[in-house]
C-alpha cells in the first residue's frame, strides 16, 4: 500500500505542470525574498543564517524575508518569535510563492515551491564545500548517472521538479568556482560566501535556537565551566553506508573511562540522513552527549576546541575558527570505493592528524588534552593555507556580499528587458 502511494505520489507531480506554467504570468515583488531548506523540513544552513540577517536588517534593506516551510512546527516556531513564515499549502503561502521573485535555498527550489516558481529568480545556496565529488561529478550517483534508457525514463518526473536548473549556485571563493560549475552543469557560481559562517566570525546575526538546541547548549556550557581544564570534542561523521562500522572499531566504555579521566566531554552529532541516531541515542555514557542529528552545529562549533570528523564538509568552516581538527578515518578505502571520489588528495587537503583506530583516536586526543596550544600549531600553517583557498579574505561579511550580488543581477535583469 506505501509502494502504491509513493508511486502515485512521484507521478502524480506530472499533473501539477500547468500551474507551473501558469506561475510564470504573476507578477513578482523583487521586494519579497523567500526562503527554504532541506526540502521544506527544516529550518537550517546557509538559507536560514541569510533569512535572520535580512530579518533583523530588514528596515535598512528594505527587503521582505519570508520562510516557507513543509513543516508547521517551523512556521509556529518562526511565528512565535517575531519572524514572517508561512506553510506551503497555506492561503498566504501559495500568494507568496507566487510573489516572490527571489527564492533562496539549499537542495532544490521544492524546499521553497517548485511548482509556483515560474519566473522567480532562484539562488542554490548549497550547504557545504565539498571533498567529496558531488551532483553531476559524483559516479556513484545513480540518478545522474543512469545504467540504462528505463532509468532515465524512471526518473523523468524528478528531473521536471527536483533537478530544475537554479539560475545560480553560491560558494565561497574563485578557487572552487570551477567544481561548483562541474558538479551543477552552470557556469553562474557566485562566490560571496557562506551567510552560515558568518555567525563563526562576526556578531552580525542574532541566532535562533529551538528548545532542544538550548538544552544542549546548556550542557554543554557547564561541563565546560565546572572545571578549567575540562574541554568540548566535536565529533561530526558525514553520511555514508560504512558509517556504521564505527560501533565495531569503539569500545565505548573504555571510550567513557579515557574521557572522564582526561576531562572532555565528547559530543556527536550525526548527518541529518544517519541511519545510526537511535544506536547512538542509547549510548550511557556521562562523557558522551549525543546532539540530536537535526539540530543546528553551528550553535555549537564555538564553544567546541577541537574537531573530530572524516570526510565532513564541516571541516573547512572549522578551518575559520582556528582550531585544531582530527580525522577520525577508519574507513577511507571502503568510503572510496563504495561512496565518493574525492576532488582533492585526501592526505593534502585534510590539516590534521590522521586515525583509523580508538587507541590512535584517544593517543591523538590525549596530546591535545595536555598541551592544547602546541597540538593547535602543527597543522596551522596548512589549515591556514588551505582556508586561504577555501574563503579568499571576506570573512564574516558573506551575508552583505551576497545581498549586494543578488540586488545586482535583479537590477541587471531589469535594465536588460
Amino acid at each position: 500500500m506505501y509502494k502504491a502511494t509513493e508511486f502515485l505520489k512521484y507521478w502524480g507531480q506530472l499533473l501539477l505542470l500547468p500551474v507551473y506554467w501558469l506561475s510564470f504570468l504573476f507578477p513578482r515583488n523583487k521586494r519579497i525574498w523567500l526562503f527554504g531548506s532541506t526540502f521544506g523540513k527544516r529550518f537550517a544552513d546557509n538559507p536560514k543564517y541569510l533569512y535572520l540577517y535580512m530579518s533583523q536588517h530588514k528596515q535598512k534593506l528594505k527587503i521582505r524575508p519570508v520562510w516557507i516551510s513543509h513543516n508547521k512546527k517551523i512556521v509556529n516556531f518562526l511565528e512565535q518569535n517575531g519572524y514572517e513564515a508561512y506553510y506551503y499549502h497555506s492561503l498566504k503561502g501559495i500568494l507568496f510563492a507566487l510573489r516572490g521573485k527571489v527564492y533562496l535555498f539549499d537542495n532544490y527550489s521544492k524546499d521553497i515551491n517548485f511548482w509556483q516558481s515560474g519566473g522567480a529568480l532562484k539562488v542554490n545556496l548549497w550547504h557545504g564545500i565539498p571533498l567529496k565529488k558531488i551532483q553531476a561529478d559524483n559516479i556513484f550517483d545513480k540518478f545522474r548517472h543512469p545504467e540504462d534508457l528505463f532509468s532515465k525514463f524512471k526518473n523523468f518526473p524528478r528531473n521536471l521538479s527536483d533537478e530544475k536548473p537554479h539560475h545560480y549556485v553560491l560558494t565561497t571563493s574563485k578557487f572552487l568556482r570551477n567544481i561548483f560549475s562541474s558538479a551543477f552543469n552552470t557556469d553562474n557560481v557566485l562566490t560571496s560566501g557562506y551567510p552560515r559562517n558568518d555567525i563563526l566570525v562576526s556578531g552580525n546575526i542574532d541566532n535562533l535556537l529551538a528548545v532542544n538546541e538550548k538544552k544542549f547548549l546548556y550542557k554543554i556550557k557547564s561541563f565546560i565551566k565546572a572545571g578549567p581544564d575540562n574541554k568540548m570534542v566535536f565529533y561530526m561523521p558525514t553520511f555514508r553506508e560504512s558509517e556504521q562500522e564505527f560501533f565495531n572499531v569503539m569500545n565505548i566504555e573504555k571510550l567513557q573511562e579515557f574521557l572522564a579521566e582526561n576531562n572532555i566531554l565528547f559530543c556527536v552529532k550525526l548527518h541529518p540522513k544517519s541511519k545510526l541516531e537511535k544506536r547512538f541515542k542509547s549510548i550511557k555514557a556521562d562523557n558522551i552527549l549525543v546532539i540530536d542529528a537535526d539540530a543546528d552545529p553551528y550553535i555549537f562549533l564555538n564553544l567546541s576546541s577541537l574537531l573530530v570528523t572524516d570526510y565532513s564538509s564541516i571541516y573547512f568552516d572549522y578551518l575559520l575558527l582556528g582550531k585544531p581538527i582530527i580525522f577520525f578515518n577508519y574507513d577511507l578505502e571502503k568510503y572510496l570505493d563504495n561512496s565518493r571520489e574525492l576532488y582533492f588528495d585526501y592526505n593534502e587537503f585534510t590539516p590534521g592528524e590522521k586515525v583509523a583506530t580508538q587507541e590512535k583516536l584517544q593517543n591523538a586526543l590525549l596530546h591535545f588534552a595536555n598541551n592544547s596550544k602546541a597540538y593547535a600549531d602543527n597543522y596551522k600553517m596548512q589549515r591556514d593555507k588551505i582556508s586561504r583557498k577555501v574563503f579568499g579574505k571576506r570573512h564574516g561579511m558573506a551575508c552583505t556580499v551576497l545581498i549586494n550580488d543578488i540586488i545586482h543581477i535583479l537590477n541587471h535583469q531589469i535594465k536588460g528587458r
